[in-house]
């Protein structure tokens, strides 16, 4: 043997090119596929490298979009915190349920000199739960509003989704004024028209039951409908609806507005109608007015992130 081949003692014998090259080797051994640097790293024992957010030719990152299983995660997310907040408001209107009955639902049939009388014998019991229930999700629809808009804010512009906050309040404002339409105006217009119908020697004597299904079922749909601004407001930046088809179908949303307050009064008169329906109907003008502005600042919106979108 040649001296010169002997390698010395502080001196290690070269490697081949297969085990100085560890991850090109285990790469071989993958498919194409699977050629993930963090996995062949791990595996051959080299740290991983550090992932870097993409980002666009102009130094802004790029937030990738939401897949379907994701929205449906997000969904699932906001339902569990709104029953969360259902049951929370319902026990809190439990707690307090003699102020709730007494100064508040009773107060419209106490002013009016109506009687009221219980004709079950568990009564009583199945009326707290159901003045509880009802009345907490009264109170819980302004945090329902914030999460069905913090659902929708994804689909906005990045440029919109700064007025995702004013847009929530102008809703539970629209809200509360339905119910406080429906609690000083249309309940005691109702409950004052109905007490004054009498045949023979028939007492007017409700049960209490159904006349706190009355004063809470009006208030809660008063409220629902008092949405129709913000609604026409959140279709018009989807570009479901616009300006134009409010329009044209004005005659059309008459009816339809006559049809709803036949509906939700639960009196036949006229009178009680037209007090509900002359609302309704101002507030389809609203929603002309408001589908215009939102049809121009969507239109804005798309322009500026076109314009602010790298060119290929």
């Amino acid at each position: 043997m040649d001296p010169e081949n002997i390698p010395s003692d502080n001196q290690q014998p070269p490697q081949n090119a297969a085990d100085a090259t560890p991850s090109a080797a285990f790469r071989e051994t993958l498919p194409p596929a699977d050629w993930e640097p963090s996995a062949a790293a791990s595996a051959v024992g080299y740290p991983e490298p550090a992932q870097q957010p993409a980002t666009q030719p102009n130094g802004q990152e790029v937030h990738h979009e939401m897949g379907f299983f994701d929205h449906l995660e997000e969904l699932r997310g906001r339902i569990f915190k709104a029953v969360i907040a259902l049951v929370v408001m319902s026990a809190l209107c439990g707690i307090f349920l003699d102020f709730l009955m007494s100064d508040v639902l009773l107060a419209p049939a106490t002013r009016l000199g109506i009687k009221l009388q219980n004709l079950e014998v568990m009564g009583q019991f199945t009326l707290a739960i159901q003045v509880s229930v009802f009345s907490g999700l009264i109170l819980s629809i302004p945090f329902i509003l914030w999460q069905l808009w913090g659902f929708i804010r994804p689909g906005l512009y990045p440029k919109e989704q700064r007025y995702v906050g004013w847009i929530t309040v102008a809703t539970v404002f629209c809200f509360l004024l339905g119910v406080s339409f429906a609690y000083f105006i249309m309940v005691p217009t109702s409950l004052g028209f109905t007490s004054t119908i009498k045949w023979g020697n028939i007492e007017n004597q409700f049960a209490v039951s159904s006349y706190f299904s009355f004063v809470l079922g009006f208030c809660l749909a008063c409220g629902a409908v008092f949405e129709m601004p913000m609604l026409s407001y959140a279709l018009s930046r989807f570009g479901i609806i616009n300006p134009g088809m409010l329009r044209k179908y004005r005659r059309h949303g008459i009816v339809v507005i006559l049809i709803l307050a036949a509906i939700i009064t639960p009196t036949p008169d006229p009178i009680n109608q037209m007090l509900l329906a002359v609302p309704l109907y101002a507030l389809y003008e609203i929603s002309i007015l408001v589908s215009k502005t939102a049809k121009r600042q969507r239109d804005e919106a798309a322009q500026l992130e076109q314009t602010e979108s790298p060119q290929p």
